[in-house]
């Protein structure tokens, strides 16, 4: 799927990739929906751990842990897919959308908790709205590399560093300050 994309999924090709018969799959999952689901679910699982562990272990840092996870997240080649499907096929956008606003209320609870905290002047920016805007920002950029615009990117990148060194200054970090990826310099 995320070389050749979701049109490419077949229950073949799953079995091919699995080494056991189109059958077999198609027993377990007797729509190609219900293997969408499947995996939409299990990384969702893993990336909801992945985020909720990052989030315990620096929750000083709630804005650059969702500004890296984001990062990290919207470089997948396979989210990218999963939702264009969910644009074609309405069960998987169902499904997209319920296991999304989860992990979406995970990371407005995170902000919410450290923005009074934190002091941070927002001049009237909710937590939601900028929660939008730090995961938002990498997913554009990503999608927008995909075909080649890179234009702004790096003076977009600048500033959210800046406001994130603003918002959580590194004094009040623990231990070495986080590698900035490639995208981020």
């Amino acid at each position: 799927m995320a070389r050749e994309g979701y049109a490419a999924v077949t229950y073949r090709a799953v079995a091919a990739k699995a080494e056991v018969t189109p059958g077999l799959v198609q027993y377990y999952f007797p729509t190609l929906d219900d293997l969408f689901t499947a995996a939409i679910r299990r990384r969702s699982e893993q990336n909801l751990k992945r985020l909720t562990t990052a989030l315990e272990a620096r929750p000083e840092e709630p804005l650059r842990v969702l500004w890296e996870y984001s990062q990290e997240e919207s470089t997948s080649a396979l989210t990218t897919e999963f939702l264009a499907l969910g644009n074609h096929r309405k069960s998987i956008a169902s499904e997209i959308a319920e296991v999304s606003e989860q992990i979406r209320r995970l990371q407005v609870a995170a902000i919410a908790r450290h923005v009074p905290a934190g002091g941070i002047d927002l001049e009237g920016l909710s937590a939601p709205a900028l929660l939008f805007l730090v995961t938002g920002v990498p997913k554009l950029i990503r999608l927008e590399e995909g075909v080649g615009l890179t234009a702004t990117h790096k003076q977009v990148v600048r500033f959210f560093e800046s406001f994130l060194d603003a918002a959580e200054p590194p004094a009040l970090r623990p231990g070495p300050r986080r590698r900035r990826t490639a995208q981020q310099r």
